[in-house]
């Protein structure tokens, strides 16, 4: 096959969701539909002594939650696919975020049973501003919950995006019949069992169905489709791959009941792999010069090894595994011997790859999240990955200090792979680690002892706006105890102020220096 042949038959996506929306079992539904595994693990694994395939950490496995994207290749049909399954809680959102920039499309699952949730319309926030294409999955429909017209209404109302039902179902919960399927002109039925029968609408007169229509659900369903046929939105495939219209699909991801039938139709809508914006222009999947970026380091993904392994995604050229590459920051000259794919923390080795694929490296310490590397000889970055500020800080000391080393490599692991944020006083070693929420400084604590046996202790200084500094020679007389200053990991000065109330205060007497909100940056960067 030419490049251009393997970049078709690519389809990247990450799958985003409030916590407890199905996200993770719908998931591993799809890696069912690969034959990847013999069932599918749920995510509540501490009472089935089953383990969602996604959830590979330790603690997500006692938690019950994801808290770390998790990557999964296999193939499906005609097409390679590449599944990034992303934390859903809202604590790991710089995490999704950077996980973005790694996606064609994105699969947004959302719970019939409460509709649109917080995390939900942050996500979403971050997708459009992306122009990154949106399939929605209306999960939990074999459970009562809100009625489909108004989950759609609720849709195109606080995310301002057009709605399209592929499908529409016919009651819910223990009423749930089964679903309308409008692309296909055909209803299928669902059984409490799991199992799906398709029957085509010319069918449906038929005396062996008469049990099925004259359900009042049924009823209403078709009256509703025929209402959605005359007056409802049209579809249209540009609009889709835009990122103004969703296509939505109704089902259950645990039934699983509508899950083969939407993937099928997805799998055929979505994106393939595009040019991506970098320093020296736009660059074409289909480009025979290698090159990726680096969005995501995962520490002691096998704990037993202590690896650190860099994710990559393709995005040009073909990959071939002991092939030499340039790290565009450096310049230096790196042999990728130690590539691999995965199926959450199974891996393999992996030969080839093309543009969308996600791999991943042995990262001996050199990476950073956003590198670029290449095999061209003229050096070019992709664009920077958004950075986002934390909204929560603790100083954090080693409870035991004769175990400093293992403390200081910890941090600047952990660090590394950019779930926390680092900060240094400025005279001093003194660390800050800041963090979007609570839950990530617990994931902190637990790998720090679990994985590089140092338990450390916190110091809560709650909750700081930090601002950064563009000045070369810094005033430290300009800060007081409601300012703290603190360099973050590359050196660079940071204010944190202790309110808004502080920050007001030392713009209106320090009008001449200039604060950088690095929220801001990122939303104009990317609008």
């Amino acid at each position: 096959m030419t490049i251009q042949e393997e970049v078709n038959r690519r389809k990247t996506f990450a799958i985003i969701s409030h916590p407890d929306a199905g996200k993770t079992t719908l998931t591993e539904t799809l890696l069912l539909f690969g034959n990847l595994i013999r069932e599918a693990g749920t995510v509540k694994g501490k009472k089935t002594g089953k383990f969602a395939t996604s959830d590979w950490m330790e603690i997500e496995k006692q938690r019950g939650i994801s808290v770390t994207s998790s990557v999964m290749n296999f193939p499906y049909d005609d097409f390679q696919v590449n599944i990034l399954d992303t934390p859903g809680h809202e604590d790991f959102s710089e995490d999704t975020y950077r996980t973005l920039t790694a996606v064609d499309s994105v699969v947004m699952v959302i719970d019939a049973t409460k509709g649109i949730e917080a995390q939900t319309k942050k996500l979403f926030k971050v997708c459009r501003m992306r122009g990154i294409p949106i399939f929605t999955f209306m999960n939990k429909m074999d459970r009562e919950g809100r009625e489909p017209l108004e989950l759609m209404e609720e849709i195109e109302e606080v995310l301002d995006i057009e709605t399209y039902p592929m499908n529409y179902p016919a009651g819910m919960g223990k009423r749930f019949l089964g679903t309308f399927d409008r692309q296909n002109n055909q209803f299928v039925r669902f059984t409490h069992e799991g199992a799906e029968t398709a029957i085509p609408y010319d069918d449906l007169s038929n005396p062996e169905y008469e049990d099925l229509v004259i359900h009042e659900e049924f009823k209403v369903a078709q009256d509703e489709v025929a209402l959605l046929d005359e007056a409802g939105e049209e579809f249209s495939l540009d609009k889709v791959l835009a990122g103004k219209q969703t296509p939505v699909y109704f089902g259950s991801a645990l039934a699983p009941f509508g899950v083969e039938t939407f993937f099928d139709s997805f799998i055929n809508m979505a994106p393939t792999p595009a040019p991506r914006k970098s320093t020296e222009g736009v660059v074409q999947p289909d480009n025979p010069d290698f090159s990726g970026f680096i969005f995501k380091i995962q520490a002691n993904m096998n704990p037993q090894h202590r690896d650190r392994i860099a994710f990559v995604r393709v995005c040009s050229g073909k990959f071939e595994r002991d092939m030499s590459v340039n790290l565009a920051r450096t310049g230096k000259k790196i042999n990728l011997a130690q590539s691999q794919q995965f199926v959450a923390s199974q891996r393999g080795t992996i030969e080839e790859a093309y543009a969308g694929d996600i791999i991943g490296i042995y990262d001996p310490n050199v990476y950073h999240i956003g590198d670029t590397i290449t095999e061209s000889r003229e050096l070019f970055e992709y664009d920077e990955l958004p950075q986002f500020p934390p909204e929560q800080y603790k100083a954090v000391t080693a409870k035991n200090v004769m175990k400093s080393k293992q403390f200081k490599k910890g941090i600047e692991q952990l660090v590394q792979e950019g779930a926390i944020q680092l900060f240094k006083k400025f005279h001093t070693e003194s660390y800050i680690i800041g963090a979007v929420g609570e839950l990530q400084f617990e994931v902190f604590q637990y790998r720090m002892k679990n994985e590089y046996n140092s338990e450390v202790v916190f110091e809560d200084i709650g909750e700081r706006i930090p601002r950064w500094l563009t000045m070369e020679k810094v005033d430290e007389n300009l800060f007081d105890s409601r300012s703290t200053l603190v360099r973050d990991r590359e050196g660079n000065p940071v204010v944190l102020f202790k309110n808004e109330f502080s920050l007001n205060l030392f713009k209106d007497r320090h009008p001449e220096v200039e604060l950088i909100d690095l929220y801001e940056v990122n939303q104009y960067d990317q609008v």
